[in-house]
């Protein structure tokens, strides 16, 4: 029901001298005004930013118009800070106070002004609760989080990034008895005039009848922050500023009004936070080549199945270099185009794979999109991406500085600065964690809902995730869902199991609850669309890739840790890594070798070294790449092995077989490089991982005169893997290896290849058949009877620990949007001893950065071992941005095992400025020798010696 609500005849005037925003300015601005700013930007974002059908969904929600719906959603935005008309926030500039402190109107119990636990925010929420109740706002005198009133409330209350706990229907009505730092009635009728006022200009008269879902009260939520933070910016507050003497007469907050209105238009503009459109059609539009199967396929049918359902979830499964990420964009642009999506989120699973992906997003919004289309890069190293710097930097418009105390000013910065726009930008490329964090109770999370409610969410390599951030996936995707939010996953080796809880959870969101049992087709693709929740059957594609892989199993003792150069034993590890190379090393041609650990890579690489000394002495001749680097040295390495082992750029790159080279490496080649090699050697991994590493096999067409002779046919890559056995022969995961991967699920994978290695693999028709029988329940049947016990042994285990992290993640995720039942603290509640930083660590993994400050023979520390750069110290306002690069640039990740309880270096003065800095330990290393690579340094951190040489960082 609406009603049109009369102004009081007789009611408080608006107070000026009551400031709400100061710091940074040349006098305070009063609160009115920073609510009407934000009023008025909230409007130009509801014009700008949300898609039609948003504004219609989020209007018919509250049972209004599509106009009246922006006026009382401004009006809300403007109440926003209503909780700074309050003694203890007032009192935060004494010159301020002190002109309200002494006039009789204001008074407030004693010590109410030292009430700072009771944060504006907080006052927003207990003001409101009772406001919004006496303005007409439906109430409910038994359960406040069935009440309108109190919704609005905490949802105004919460943006700061934390929803307040629901309130009691006594604490609303007696909210200054439980709260003095509400003040006194003159602190209420002040409450309550800008109340009025703010309603009068935005003209909300409309009363709502009922509460957003959640999926919807997250969208007004992040448009609510973001109008804050935009209104917020110095330089957008300035030239606003009213001139001294101003009295906060409706003709002048008129007046104030007209002058914001005008200016948020500049404002959202500025910020680039504007709408992609998905203009292009065709494939031939978007890509400079033509489709191949799998995307004809996708060309042929999916646009005729969206305009019969409308938008929703597509699964595409096909094998690495078929042309995945291509197809992806391409179904984003029909998804997109349907859905209204003004942008898209392509999520991967690490830094390197994003920093790849990156430019690729880039040129295909070149190609096909319009409007605006400013690309983030989002992972917490992204800035030390060159390409990314450099775009970010050329994009950098004003100064973005906000007037807001430190906390919540580095918040707003990181997000609407520059290259800092996160996931509010209509394109984004990152980490996939950068969207799981949407679904925990961290600050902010709702913001991060609302920066990937209206764009095409794709997710690469979704079979990649553990059990833990796989149950967080599918709570995303059940938000998605409630959202109608168009989703494509893009997996080249996903289980039917793992595809359909994918999918269903998506379907749960759209509110369809029967489970879909989907068995996806390799190649092919599977759609579900949000209005019907209907799966459409499985298509299954050709491959214009269709190989024969040749695998080859040698059972090996695991002998990595013996010295490099010292003798080998017979049937060991070292002793067939040499015969597998033989033909490479005298013959010509390239090889990957693949260790589960990097410090067995780092003893592998100095042992073929060691046994191949000619080959070694070229340039190029033995490689090493894994993730224990500097990130400099790190981006040297992989960029000498994209060109070594990248894609052919010209005729004469096949025209004869690439000179001998053996790159040794870790997973980081597993999804973060396109390389080709001739011959890929491999410790034993789980089938899907193992696949993957083979998938870099003989990747691109060289024909037959850009392969070695042992290397044809083409159509036949060789997969080598050294399966590490006991004495008896029977699978042995070596103690090195520690939790890496699940001991049952390697057995299994060697159980299964055994039996591949006379008719070796069909690449793509075996695949999905392999993926479903390695994690098979009744695959141990096939066993004799020790080993099927083992097996059993082993499977308990696993399971107990995928459930163990599954039910974490539910503990700790927020709920699903059915489940929230109107409580929006469900968003930021916690269970007791789960912290902030317990939650991204576990996203993130056990993970640290040490930062090594070579010590020269004057005692001096810098960050290079030659001594020519200094290590920097910081001025007044911290290191420069240039001096930041620089030191970020030669942090390297290590395991955060290596970091607990150990004593570092002390940081410089003034390093604390800048929250990276605080994460990287110091480490303080001298000479210690030389070895055949190159000069070794080392240093202490605990209990340990950390060495630091050619071959990265190694712990003693």
């Amino acid at each position: 029901m609406m009603k049109r609500e009369s102004v009081p005849t007789e009611q408080a005037w608006v107070e000026a001298r009551l400031w709400g925003k100061e710091h940074g300015l040349p006098r305070p601005y009063p609160v009115i005004c920073h609510l009407l700013d934000t009023a008025g930007v909230f409007q130009g974002l509801w014009d700008v930013l949300l898609s039609d059908q948003l504004r219609v969904s989020i209007a018919r929600a509250l049972g209004l118009s599509v106009g009246e719906a922006r006026g009382v959603l401004s009006f809300w935005a403007g109440l926003h800070d209503l909780g700074k008309i309050t003694p203890p926030f007032q009192a935060q500039v004494p010159a301020a106070f002190a002109m309200v402190q002494s006039d009789p109107a204001f008074a407030f119990a004693a010590g109410a002004e030292r009430e700072r636990a009771f944060r504006h925010e907080m006052a927003t929420h207990w003001a409101l609760a009772q406001l919004l109740a006496e303005s007409g706002y439906p109430g409910n005198e038994r359960m406040m989080r069935r009440a309108v009133s109190h919704h609005v409330a905490q949802l105004l209350g919460g943006h700061h990034g934390c929803f307040g706990v629901a309130l009691r229907p006594r604490e609303v009505m007696h909210a200054d008895a439980y709260q003095p730092g509400l003040g006194g009635e003159g602190w209420a009728a002040q409450r309550q005039a800008h109340f009025n006022e703010v309603r009068r200009v935005t003209g909300a008269w409309g009363v709502p009848t009922q509460q957003l879902p959640a999926e919807l009260a997250v969208i007004v939520s992040g448009l609510v922050v973001v109008a804050d933070w935009l209104a917020s910016q110095t330089e957008a507050i300035v030239p606003l500023l009213p001139p001294p003497g101003w009295q906060a007469t409706s003709a002048e907050i008129d007046a104030h009004w007209a002058r914001t209105r005008k200016a948020a238009a500049g404002l959202v503009s500025t910020a680039r936070l504007g709408r992609a459109r998905f203009a292009a059609m065709r494939f031939e539009e978007m890509f400079p080549f033509s489709p191949n199967g799998l995307q004809s396929d996708l060309a042929a049918h999916l646009p005729q199945l969206v305009s019969a359902k409308g938008t929703g979830l597509l699964l595409v499964t096909a094998p690495t270099g078929d042309g995945k990420t291509e197809a992806a964009l391409y179904a984003a642009s029909v998804l997109g185009r349907a859905a209204g999506a003004r942008g898209l989120f392509f999520a991967l699973p690490t830094m390197a794979t994003a920093d790849a992906m990156y430019p690729r997003v880039g040129e295909f919004a070149g190609r096909a999109l319009s409007g605006e289309r400013a690309l983030t890069l989002l992972h917490s190293m992204a800035w030390l991406s060159p390409a990314y710097d450099t775009a970010a930097s050329s994009e950098q418009t004003g100064s973005g500085v906000v007037s807001a105390d430190e906390g919540t000013a580095t918040e707003a910065g990181n997000w609407l600065r520059g290259s800092k726009r996160g996931l509010l930008a209509p394109l984004s490329v990152g980490t996939v964690d950068q969207a799981l964090s949407a679904v925990l109770p961290l600050a902010h999370n709702a913001l991060r809902l609302f920066g990937l409610c209206d764009k095409v969410f794709v997710v690469d390599e979704a079979h990649a995730y553990g059990p833990w951030m796989h149950q967080l996936m599918t709570r995303l995707l059940e938000w998605l869902g409630a959202l109608g939010a168009p989703v494509v996953l893009l997996s080249a080796t996903l289980s039917g199991r793992t595809a359909s809880s994918l999918v269903d959870a998506y379907r749960r969101g759209a509110g369809f609850l029967e489970p879909s049992m989907v068995k996806p087709c390799y190649p092919g693709w599977v759609f579900t669309d949000a209005a019907t929740g209907e799966v459409s059957i499985p298509r299954e594609v050709g491959s214009g890739r269709a190989r024969r892989l040749d695998v080859q199993v040698r059972p090996v003792l695991w002998d990595t840790t013996a010295a490099a150069g010292s003798p080998v034993l017979a049937g060991g590890r070292r002793a067939a890594l040499r015969k597998v190379l033989e033909p490479v090393v005298a013959h010509g041609g390239t090889a990957l070798v693949c260790c589960t650990t990097v410090a067995e890579a780092q003893q592998t690489f100095r042992d073929l070294r060691a046994s191949f000394p000619d080959l070694a002495s070229r340039a190029g001749g033995v490689r090493l790449l894994h993730s224990r680097y500097p990130a400099h040295l790190r981006q040297s390495i992989t960029a000498e092995c994209e060109a070594a082992y990248g894609k052919p750029r010209s005729p004469e790159d096949v025209a004869q077989p690439r000179p001998a080279s053996i790159l040794v490496a870790t997973q980081v080649v597993e999804q973060s490089l396109d390389l080709d090699f001739d011959l890929v050697v491999t410790d034993l991994a789980p089938l899907a991982q193992l696949l993957q590493r083979a998938g870099r096999g003989r990747r691109h067409a060289r024909g037959c005169a850009g392969r070695p002779v042992w290397a044809l046919p083409e159509e036949e890559p060789r997969l080598v893997v050294l399966a590490p056995v006991g004495d008896d022969g029977r699978t042995l995961v070596p103690k090195t290896w520690g939790s890496v991967y699940d001991a049952g699920l390697l057995q299994r994978t060697a159980h299964l290849l055994h039996e591949r290695e006379e008719t070796g693999i069909a690449v793509p028709e075996a695949v999905q058949e392999l993926i479903d029988t390695v994690y098979a329940e009744d695959f141990v049947d096939q066993l004799d009877g020790a080993a099927r016990r083992e097996l059993r042994q082993k499977d308990a285990v696993r399971q107990a620990e995928e459930a163990a992290q599954a039910h974490l993640a539910e503990i700790v995720a927020i709920p699903a949007p059915a489940d929230v039942a109107g409580d929006l603290h469900q968003l930021s509640r916690r269970e007791a001893g789960v912290s902030e930083e317990l939650l991204t660590t576990r996203l993130g993994a056990d993970s640290g950065r040490v930062l090594c400050l070579y010590e020269q023979p004057d005692g001096a520390l810098t960050l290079d071992e030659d001594g020519t750069l200094p290590l920097p110290t910081a001025s007044g306002s911290g290191l420069t941005h240039a001096e930041l690069r620089q030191v970020m640039a030669h942090v390297a990740p290590v395991p955060g095992s290596w970091l607990r309880g150990a004593e570092v270096q002390p940081a410089p003065s003034g390093w604390d400025k800048h929250p990276v800095l605080r994460e990287v330990a110091l480490l303080r290393v001298a000479p210690a020798g030389r070895e055949e690579t190159g000069a070794v340094w080392s240093g202490r951190l605990g209990t340990r010696t950390i060495r630091t040489s050619p071959v990265g960082l190694e712990a003693g």
